[in-house]
């Protein structure tokens, strides 16, 4: 058994997750964590709500709360939506803990101690009607190096090159349009290029990424700057320094702090199981292998800003230095990043109205039609475009028609020529039996193979396949017309029976709430494909600060099946089925579509009465000014 570490990124908690977002991070994360438990392997996998920086002000401010009451509402729905998606996570938790600030601080010591943290001066942008401090993301402009526009101030998409705000042509502010001015104030800075050498080498190590992913990350080397890692801001972590632990308007930013989760996460997972310590079983042994799951926007902060800053904690830097307590750290196995994924044609993006929302669509149709057309067709190794046609083509072709079907035709057979499990006659096997059961064996090695090495849709996809074969072997042999040789109909049935619960174990990765059903209409018994539970608890370490969080029981051999063909039991009472999956009505693509323009037309009203109130106000300031 192997110790493997399954980091996912962490979902921002400014408003609700829509299906782009867990076509990234999300299922492709859970697909390959159950996957690993069911080869045996003792998987830790963590993430949280992201819940720091100025996005979280911003919006708070629109809705007329505090950053932490939005970050509560906002922390609860993230939750509920990934616990219903059936994402198994160990432990989703979220930034705002007492633990994680503790950790993080950790953090920032001793990188400042090895000589990799220091203070400068940046020049920062600041909204002219509010004297607030802009977030990098909010600002956009011309790009000066490629000169595309739209460029953000932390980075541009087109040329994937880190930007500062002060650098673009032509900066406006997204909120409000205002063009920001600039002032140079102290911050604290994490020295890159100090680092660079190491991660770069770290990189030229890795072998089996994804050739956009690697090629990403090494391109990011060509030109590497320091990067401020505090804000004038004041809601976000204490930066633990004297003379500026209580300043109450500067703090670290997000982007610092949120990939440290991944470790604060596992320590208080660790806490919560009552063994402080036994996180370091997955972050302090080198065999222990890390797997990072994100969109491909994410991609620099975990294949260079989170890299540097486990290799300035661990002192592995050019200014060596010692390794805290937490360490020596282990660097990610992978980054697994996933390409975007847009809808009927357009660009994801909820501030738009351009998005189905994971609640949404979840209250709409069954949980594994979601997972299936994100694993089959999402965007794993290139862009995706979701249609509601193939959403609906997937599931009424391929899970009602071809497998749905199979399962229902099987156990039907079965419930009414035997009530349970017939036996197996080896005397009345033919070849096209054993070949049938020896392909369903041999598939675990096949499928198995693609996930492990993250090709996951090119696993479902000969999943599916041997599900095919399955259906050809029913057709072939006809067991509706076997009626005076009940050894032979039984055999028939028992190795249809033994092929779908193979093909059932090689599907639950991805459909582990149908897979439990599956199992339970061939006789099955207890739990099958655990899934997810929502836990009210406790902050650690503050008294009265409850959230929920999402955990789970997987234990291989207790909730957790193996990764190999179980032999189906002999005996076990099965029943008349009812239907697995069913079919979608085609007028269902209309009405989607039908729904998300009007949705979408309310929602660009409501945008454009809100500018024009906010234009109208700043006007009003402006004329009150001019009068004094």
């Amino acid at each position: 058994m192997s110790h493997i570490l399954v980091n996912v990124a962490w979902p921002y908690a400014n408003g609700p997750r829509h299906i782009g977002h867990v076509a990234g991070f999300g299922v492709p994360s859970d697909v390959y964590a159950r996957y690993e438990r069911m080869k045996g392997n003792d998987v830790l996998m963590v993430s949280g709500t992201d819940e720091h920086g100025t996005p979280i002000l911003v919006e708070a401010e629109k809705e007329g709360l505090s950053a932490q009451e939005l970050a509560n509402r906002y922390n609860r729905v993230i939750a509920k939506d990934l616990c219903d998606l059936g994402l198994s996570y160990d432990l989703f938790t979220r930034t705002t803990t007492g633990n994680h600030e503790h950790v993080v601080q950790e953090m920032f010591t001793q990188c400042l101690k090895n000589g990799y943290i220091y203070k400068g001066t940046q020049q920062v942008a600041i909204s002219p009607s509010t004297g607030r401090t802009l977030p990098d993301r909010y600002i956009e402009g011309e790009c000066p190096i490629c000169h595309a526009e739209g460029a953000r101030g932390d980075q541009c998409d087109a040329c994937g090159n880190e930007l500062d705000p002060d650098e673009l042509i032509n900066p406006v502010s997204k909120i409000n349009g205002e063009t920001p001015r600039f002032e140079e104030t102290e911050h604290y800075f994490l020295d890159l290029p100090a680092l660079a050498e190491a991660n770069l080498a770290w990189l030229n190590t890795r072998e089996g990424w994804r050739t956009n992913v690697i090629n990403f990350s090494k391109g990011l080397f060509k030109e590497v700057k320091p990067r401020a890692i505090t804000r004038d801001i004041d809601w976000g972590i204490p930066v633990p320094v004297k003379g500026w632990i209580d300043n109450p308007n500067k703090k670290l930013y997000v982007w610092f702090d949120a990939v440290i989760g991944y470790l604060s996460a596992s320590i208080e997972w660790a806490r919560r199981q009552g063994d402080p310590e036994l996180w370091r079983k997955w972050w302090n042994d080198p065999k222990c292998p890390a797997y990072y799951f994100m969109g491909k926007d994410n991609i620099t902060f975990h294949s260079q800003i989170w890299p540097s800053e486990m290799l300035a904690y661990n002192g592995q830097g050019s200014k060596g230095g010692e390794t805290g307590k937490l360490g020596p750290l282990n660097m990610p196995e992978q980054v697994v990043a996933s390409e975007f994924m847009t809808m009927e044609g357009k660009k994801f993006s909820s501030s738009r109205g351009i998005v189905i929302y994971v609640k949404d669509i979840l209250s709409r149709y069954p949980v594994d039609a979601v997972r299936y057309y994100i694993s089959i067709a999402g965007p794993e190794s290139s862009d995706s475009d979701f249609t509601w046609a193939e959403f609906v083509r997937h599931n009424n072709e391929e899970l009602a028609s071809s497998w749905g079907n199979l399962v229902n035709r099987v156990a039907n057979l079965i419930a009414k020529n035997f009530g349970e499990i017939p036996a197996l006659d080896e005397d009345s096997m033919t070849d096209a039996d054993r070949a049938l059961l020896a392909e369903t064996r041999d598939a675990f090695a096949t499928v198995g193979g693609f996930i492990e090495n993250h090709h996951q849709k090119a696993g479902l996809i000969e999943a599916m396949r041997v599900v095919g074969d399955i259906n050809k072997y029913i057709s072939a042999t006809e067991p509706w017309k076997i009626k005076d040789d009940e050894k032979r109909l039984g055999t028939v049935l028992h190795v249809a029976a033994q092929a779908v619960a193979d093909a059932n174990h090689l599907l639950a990765p991805f459909l582990p709430h149908a897979s439990q059903k599956v199992w339970e209409a061939l006789g099955g018994k207890g739990v099958f494909s655990p899934l997810p539970r929502l836990e009210e608890v406790e902050d650690l370490d503050k008294p009265g600060f409850e959230y929920p969080i999402i955990t789970g029981d997987y234990k291989l051999g207790e909730t957790v099946h193996p990764w190999e063909s179980e032999p189906i039991e002999v005996g076990a009472p099965v029943a008349k089925p009812t239907p697995i999956f069913a079919k979608i009505p085609k007028e269902a693509v209309e009405e989607e579509l039908a729904r998300f323009d009007e949705a979408l037309a309310a929602r660009r009203a409501a945008e454009a009465e809100r500018l024009a109130a906010e234009k109208a106000k700043l006007a009003a300031e402006g004329a009150g000014a001019k009068a004094e």
